[in-house]
């Protein structure tokens, strides 16, 4: 049998650069560069940066 194939894209987690524990999921290819964008933050109420994370495992 053959090896299944990878997903073309991925979704990630982008965390608030805050601290607030904020986060945004998107979508990413997975061969493309980490994610940093400008987001708003509705804790801190402004915009902040926010980053791509690791995935944490349960």
């Amino acid at each position: 049998m053959a090896a299944k194939s990878k997903a073309r894209t991925l979704i990630v987690r982008v965390l608030s650069t805050a601290r607030t524990g904020y986060f945004y999921t998107t979508q990413r290819l997975r061969l493309g560069p980490k994610l940093a964008m400008m987001k708003y933050d509705p804790v801190v109420k402004q915009r902040v940066l926010f980053v791509e994370s690791r995935k944490t495992k349960k």
